[in-house]
């Protein structure tokens, strides 16, 4: 008999989410087989098996968080079969009967406190003590819910009214959650805003494809937005090439699938990039590399409404410009005036590392793109 663990799924991810399990108790499985997928914050993912065998026990139930290195399941190994692609790690053990995630009693100190560096990280911030906090989840892990939980009752803020639930945020929204939480801990956020006069468009313009090109050239006048910076070795990465994140509403939370370098690429390529990265994401399938290595982002909120927006920065980047409602205007013409199409643009940029200089000449630099007739 072997333990198989919840694998890395990379980019430093700590937990997962069980969606659903493909295999039960007693289900004869073969190597690379789909045993379980789970959500993290990036994406849905299905975690094979990484030999033939029985599944002896299942260590969580749908709805479960599981570390990453956890135990996730038992699998009696065949004598001589294919071991295939071990993706996760292994330990002879006995196994220990699946079971619901049920409150305990409180930890006592001294004892080991089972939850994640992210929730550790949050008790200090909301200065929770662990040792007094009721574990709720799979094998006694305190999960972010019970520090959230404690922090609130602590403060003395009173329960729901008896006829509303609570409602766990989990996967996408618990990213995103997080790295607000980041980036309002974080950054020193300033905002900038100008207008684009767009009259000189075609009707069947492609705004899209017109914001990636702007944003290229946004950041050849002012490199320096282009960057991540790294608070704690007080250090600035400017990237050579333009990797764009493009932000995606969905009903199930926002996503930023990344467009790899916007600047070296022709329009009909970027398109069909765009247009495959949105698919993905409407279908949950997208995978963690074009969710990540973003250098700068692109939010086009007009699509649903607002004119200019104080956006987030999501460290290391940082800056955000964002692309308000398209709406007409009287605006000068010659000696006169006539009523032209105005494309509202919004830069919002990390004061520690950018100026108001480099933010004013990458702003107008994508302005003078976006009002170019061709």
């Amino acid at each position: 008999m072997s333990l198989f663990k919840l694998p890395d799924l990379g980019e430093g991810l700590q937990e997962a989410e069980i969606v659903s399990w493909h295999v039960g108790e007693g289900d004869h499985v073969v190597a690379d087989q789909p045993l379980v997928s789970v959500e993290t914050e990036k994406a849905v993912v299905e975690v094979p098996s990484p030999w033939s065998g029985r599944v002896k026990a299942l260590f969580a139930q749908t709805g479960d968080t599981v570390a990453v290195g956890a135990d996730l399941v038992d699998i009696e190994q065949e004598i001589g079969a294919d071991t295939g692609t071990v993706v996760g790690s292994v330990a002879p053990a006995a196994p220990i009967a699946a079971r619901p995630a049920q409150p305990q009693a409180t930890v006592a100190r001294g004892d080991v406190i089972k939850c994640t560096p992210a929730v550790r990280a949050l008790a200090r911030d909301l200065g929770v003590d662990l040792a007094m906090v009721a574990p709720t989840g799979g094998h006694g892990q305190v999960t972010r819910e019970d520090v959230e939980a404690a922090a609130s009752a602590a403060a003395g803020q009173s329960p729901a009214k008896p006829d509303l639930e609570w409602q766990k945020v989990r996967g996408v929204r618990r990213a995103m959650a997080r790295n607000m939480t980041a980036s309002g801990r974080s950054v020193v956020p300033a905002t900038i805003m100008d207008e684009a006069d767009i009259h000189g468009w075609a009707e069947d313009t492609d705004v899209t494809m017109r914001l990636v090109r702007a944003m290229a050239a946004g950041v050849a006048a002012s490199p320096g937005l282009n960057a991540w910076y790294d608070a704690a070795g007080e250090r600035l990465l400017i990237h050579p090439e333009v990797h764009l994140g493009i932000a995606v509403d969905t009903e199930g939370g926002l996503f930023v699938p990344v467009l790899n370098d916007i600047a070296n690429r022709p329009v009909d390529d970027l398109k069909r990039g765009l247009e495959a990265l949105k698919a993905a994401v409407r279908s949950r399938q997208i995978p963690l590399e074009h969710l990540k290595g973003q250098t700068i982002t692109l939010s086009n909120f007009g699509t649903l409404g607002g004119r200019h927006a104080h956006l987030a920065i999501v460290p290391p980047q940082v800056a955000i410009a964002g692309a308000g409602r398209i709406v007409r205007k009287v605006v000068p013409d010659g000696d006169g005036v006539a009523v032209h199409p105005v494309l509202p643009m919004s830069l919002t940029f990390d004061h520690r590392v950018v100026t108001g200089g480099e933010a004013a000449r990458f702003l107008m630099a994508l302005i003078l793109d976006l009002e170019k007739s061709a």
